[in-house]
């Protein structure tokens, strides 16, 4: 860890791999795999063109999470497939299967509209791909919640939906809970937009997405290749509009940093602890306590990196929506106050630079 408080990531600087090139991997994730560490993260161009997907996703290679080694595009829509240069790759996580695949999910948008609503699976052979579409698709088509409320599944509150659903906001609204989002997409399956994997002790594998038009977070359950769903999924934290899930484990008991929804500009992050991922879930509360801390420092959340029981790191990122290929990483340990994670501010992570 001393190492790694003096990495650019730590005071949101430009972060150059090793062979001076700017790091573009943004709303990444990290797989570790034997002793070196995995990079996976969105790959942006100039501009606000950069919003889009252009490439694909890029890995990077580190034996110490400090020096990166381009690894080269390990998805690539480049190469003829079904996915078209223009659509939208978001936030990319990579984890090992038991059976030794390397299995790739991220949020899709087939156009800029963000109606898609879609999450897309890749598999490959090794961690530096390359990797190949295996389905894209909303999850759990047919399939209720766990613990859908019976008032989701009154007719009236889905036909409603349907009325609603062009005009009905992404964030927060008064409307959104007398209506059934869930019910509307019952047939077709969920919506997922901002996502993330999660691989408990036991290895059964979670991906955790916004849906019902970001207004509540969903738990699902994959089988055991990772690529596909059990039919099991969970709705969380319902009508709080959060978006950027992070979920990480300690002493046995489940934590969740997440964002507000206010697009590519920063908010107040959010957290909450659980003893069972499925609930029920405590809100904590702003764990960015520092100055700045009202916007979570500049940034966003991508993913945590947890490198031993109590040594976690939270993956962030500073999006610059004019200039995509200029967004910043800013990674910052998590650090406790008693049960409840706390984020300081990156000048505080300078002054423990400079102090070891």
């Amino acid at each position: 860890m001393t190492e790694l408080l003096a990495c650019p990531g730590m005071s949101g600087e430009i972060w150059l791999d090793t062979d001076g090139v700017p790091i573009n991997a943004h709303g990444g994730g990290i797989l570790k795999e034997g002793n070196l560490f995995y990079w996976y993260g969105e790959h942006k161009v100039a501009g606000t063109r950069g919003n889009l997907a252009w490439v694909g996703v890029h890995v990077y290679r580190s034996d110490d999470l400090v020096h990166w080694c381009d690894a080269g595009i390990a998805f690539d829509i480049r190469d003829g497939g079904s996915l078209l240069p223009g659509c939208v790759i978001e936030r990319p996580k990579v984890v090992r299967s038991p059976a030794g695949k390397f299995v790739m999910w991220f949020h899709l948008e087939r156009d800029c509209t963000y109606s898609d609503a879609r999450q897309a699976v890749a598999v490959a052979d090794r961690p530096e791909g390359p990797f190949r579409l295996l389905w894209h698709g909303r999850p759990n088509p047919g399939v209720w919640a766990q613990n859908t409320p019976p008032e989701l599944k009154e007719s009236a509150r889905i036909e409603a939906a349907r009325r609603e659903m062009p005009t009905l906001p992404y964030d927060a609204n008064p409307l959104t809970p007398q209506l059934s989002v869930l019910g509307m997409d019952l047939e077709t399956g969920q919506q997922s937009r901002d996502m993330t994997l999660f691989v408990d002790d036991d290895r059964t594998a979670y991906v955790v997405y916004a849906s019902e038009k970001n207004s509540t977070l969903h738990l699902a359950e994959l089988d055991r290749t990772y690529t596909g769903f059990t039919g099991r999924y969970w709705r969380l934290f319902p009508w709080r509009w959060m978006e950027a899930p992070v979920l990480f484990k300690r002493n046995g008991k489940y934590y969740f940093i997440g964002s507000g929804c206010t697009g590519w500009a920063p908010n107040a992050a959010r957290s909450a602890v659980a003893d069972r991922l499925a609930g029920p879930w405590t809100e904590l509360g702003n764990p960015a306590v520092d100055a700045g801390g009202d916007i979570t420092y500049g940034a966003q959340g991508t993913f945590a990196l947890q490198l031993a029981p109590d040594e976690i790191i939270f993956m962030a990122d500073r999006w610059n929506p004019e200039n995509a290929i200029d967004g910043r990483y800013l990674w910052l340990p998590v650090e406790w106050k008693a049960e409840r994670p706390i984020l300081r501010e990156p000048a505080y992570q300078c002054l423990c630079r400079n102090l070891v």
